[in-house]
């Protein structure tokens, strides 16, 4: 996987062009993510790149696009220091993996990486390794999964195909 560098304050309109979004179609927009800070990007990222940015990752509008878009180009996920709140919640709900790194701006562009986002560490060339803050499990399971929709149609999908309660007998406590 290779590292995609970009600078502070990528903001949605840059991931998600409103000018792209007009036919509403994800394709549509996926030609035109970052075109205006790095314009190879979109044609050149491969499914398994890491972007790897500074603080504010996500800042602007609430448009969910800016993150299923970097989920439909392949990115494995976003390093940096810190994101928008609502970039994190929406990039967790469409399965898109965000490490908040307080040392992503040590990672280079281009370089090879691997990442184990359980264990909180990301492995960069000769050995170094960079912590990356907690994330619960819960949100791990979402990204496993999917995102948050998958996420519940397996969910609703497991409870579907267990017997239903008994009207007399409580349910059993997990």
């Amino acid at each position: 996987m290779r590292t995609w560098r970009l600078p502070p304050d990528v903001d949605t309109d840059q991931l998600a062009p409103g000018n792209a979004m007009k036919d509403g179609r994800l394709e549509t927009v996926a030609r035109h993510c970052l075109e205006s800070v790095r314009p190879e990007f979109a044609h050149s990222v491969r499914r398994g790149d890491v972007i790897v940015a500074g603080a504010n990752f996500g800042i602007g509008s609430s448009r969910e696009q800016a993150a299923s878009v970097l989920v439909h180009l392949g990115v494995a996920a976003v390093v940096a220091p810190s994101y928008s709140g609502l970039y994190f919640r929406n990039a967790f709900n469409v399965g898109l993996l965000l490490l908040t790194c307080p040392r992503a701006l040590d990672i280079a562009d281009g370089v090879a990486l691997r990442f184990d986002a359980r264990e909180g560490t990301i492995a960069l060339n000769g050995g170094v390794l960079l912590p990356t803050e907690a994330i619960p499990a819960f949100l791990l399971d979402r990204i496993d999964a999917g995102g948050l929709l998958p996420e519940l149609k397996r969910r609703f999908a497991t409870q579907a195909s267990q017997p239903a309660p008994s009207p007399t007998t409580p349910p059993a406590l997990p």
